[in-house]
């Protein structure tokens, strides 16, 4: 039929092309598989699944399981569009109880790839087995297995070439696998999980009873250290689950896992009013950390509105999320104080200045009132001569540091307020840009650092990130590795801890909270690491070497690479205001 008057008929499209378009809802790309896969076998009461990758999933996906299996009599019915055992024929499908619901999956699967089923349910003598290959089935026949299922996926996209040459690297796509598994895993902590790559373990995920532990394994034993349990009544349920404290805050929001009644979801208002619950113990650039599992009616959802049931619709879904701030910002105020900072922080609370006042005055005046003397009665001698700042701003002369965080400048005008990490981080970023490195400083004594599967995949899929950042590592042992050198800038070095965190953004294709690319978001994150930090002690005379730094660059620096100030101005006619002299 041609076009008349400019407009194409409209026609119904081939039965394959109906069955592609609608596959490519479901399976997005090798975890997607891995996820409707493993969500199948948890339904079918599997208490250990096993996930194995052949290229990362684009050229063999096999996932293992001991849960309740298929009869032979059902296969065909497996693999057919809208058959399912999830639901009555006739519904209803607002009382959703199970990972899957739409019942397409696997024939989603077996119209983009090719497909293996081996099945033996327990009480069955033998197993029987099913392929499907360009989305016809074969005939079933019998076959050797335990109790259980497996399903084997191949030539994923043969079928599809235009999605599959948008997939990424064999790497890349393991990576989402394992992000994949990480939040079914915390979000079903008893059962557990195993993923394999080329024959070799990539990650193992023990059944837990205790979701600390289970958190703990994903996020870091780190976590443990710093962390505070949430339990309360919400509308129409409950919540339970375990967050860092602030200090375990971390660059993006992707190490906050919601659990809706045992399914991974990806709630944002729920994780939005976990952050406003932290207040002002966050920055506007860091994120809460942690796992919450929330247990409502299932009449109150809508767990058919995506279809890769990623996303859930809630009745009452902002009161729910007000009670869960609610919650997690009083299981916060009971948090001791000591948990919102690390503890290596607490010794060095002590500023530069301070210690300056110390060796001038031994009396035994506390130090907030020592620092309080100081501003009135002028700069410590240390501290006085004026410092080269980055247009605009005028030359600047250091009274003292607040807090070994904050210094403060008096100008000709009025005060400046300095955030010491800030203006290093800024300054290593410009550096990292232009030079595309840092300079490293060897370990006496090499540290060894434990780490997650997320972080050792990321480890071996950003080398080349890692070594420009200024660290080097070498394996020791299954799940460690011994840091041998830290980035370092003027003397002053990494810890070897901040290996971790920069994993973890790797991990998570760097800070998100950048509007650019791969390498201006790892640059980020390497000068955050590589900088002074807040609880540093920094001589006057650094510090100035710091300012010096900047007002070098070839443009004025104001904020640091995530938009935090890296200067806060109080002119003289504000200071007036304050004290009530605006009209003398």
């Amino acid at each position: 039929m041609s076009a008349v008057g400019g407009r194409r008929p409209i026609r119904p499209l081939a039965r394959a092309v109906v069955e592609q378009i609608a596959a490519g809802e479901v399976v997005e790309r090798p975890a997607s598989v891995v996820k409707e896969l493993v969500e199948n076998a948890v339904d079918a009461g599997a208490a250990r699944i096993s996930v194995a990758l052949e290229g990362g999933g684009r050229d063999a996906i096999r996932v293992e399981d001991d849960g309740g299996g298929i009869p032979a009599g059902e296969l065909l019915l497996a693999v057919a569009a809208h058959a399912t055992s999830k639901l009555p024929p006739e519904g209803p499908i607002d009382r959703i109880s199970t990972l899957g619901f739409r019942g397409e999956a696997l024939a989603a699967i077996a119209t983009v790839a090719r497909l293996r089923l081996v099945s033996r349910p327990p009480e069955a003598p033998a197993a029987a087995r099913l392929e499907v290959a360009d989305g016809t089935a074969g005939p079933v026949v019998p076959a050797a297995r335990a109790p259980g299922t497996t399903v084997e996926v191949t030539a994923l996209f043969e079928r599809t070439p235009a999605r599959r040459k948008f997939a990424k690297s064999p790497a890349a796509e393991q990576l989402e696998v394992l992000r994949t598994l990480e939040r079914l895993y915390l979000a079903r902590p008893g059962i557990a999980l195993r993923l394999t790559s080329e024959g070799g373990e990539v990650a193992a995920f023990p059944a837990s009873d205790r979701l600390d532990d289970a958190a703990a394994r994903v996020l870091g034993a780190d976590l443990l250290r710093d962390s505070f349990p949430v339990a309360a009544p919400v509308p129409g349920g409950s919540l339970e689950g375990v967050l860092g404290g602030p200090a375990r805050a971390a660059g993006h929001s992707r190490r906050l896992f919601v659990a809706l009644n045992g399914r991974a979801v990806e709630a944002r208002g729920i994780a939005q009013a976990v952050r406003v619950a932290f207040g002002d113990g966050l920055p506007r650039s860091r994120y809460p950390v942690g796992v919450l599992h929330l247990t409502l009616d299932p009449g109150r959802l809508d767990v058919n509105v995506h279809p890769t049931k990623r996303e859930v619709r809630i009745e009452g879904d902002r009161e729910l999320a007000d009670a869960v701030r609610r919650a997690v910002r009083a299981a916060l105020e009971r948090t001791p104080a000591a948990a919102e900072l690390p503890a290596r922080s607490r010794p060095a609370r002590a500023s530069a200045a301070d210690a300056v006042a110390r060796r001038s005055d031994p009396g035994p005046a506390p130090a907030a009132a020592r620092a309080q003397r100081r501003l009135f009665e002028g700069p410590a001698p240390k501290a006085a001569a004026p410092v080269a700042a980055a247009p605009p701003r005028p030359a600047l002369d250091l009274l003292g540091c607040v807090g070994a965080l904050y210094w403060v400048a008096a100008t000709d005008d009025g005060l400046v307020l300095i955030d010491q990490h800030a203006a290093s981080e800024r300054l290593l970023y410009d550096l990292l840009r232009r030079d595309g490195t840092l300079a490293r400083q060897e370990l006496v004594a090499p540290v060894t650092l434990r780490l997650t599967d997320g972080q050792r995949a990321a480890l071996a899929d950003h080398p080349d990130e890692v070594r420009a950042a200024g660290f080097s590592t070498e394996p020791f042992g299954r799940h460690e590795v011994r840091v041998r050198t830290v980035p370092e800038y003027r003397g002053r070095r990494a810890r070897a801890e901040a290996l971790l965190e920069l994993l973890d953004e790797l991990a998570d294709g760097g800070r998100p909270t950048l509007p650019d690319g791969l390498a201006e978001r790892a640059a980020a994150s390497i000068a955050c690491h590589a900088a002074i930090r807040a609880g540093d002690p920094v001589p006057a005379d650094e510090f100035r070497r710091v300012l010096d730094a900047l007002a070098g660059l070839p443009e004025p620096a104001r904020t640091c690479p995530h938009g935090r100030p890296i200067f806060v101005r109080l002119p003289r006619g504000r200071l007036d205001r304050w004290f009530l002299r605006s009209g003398l």
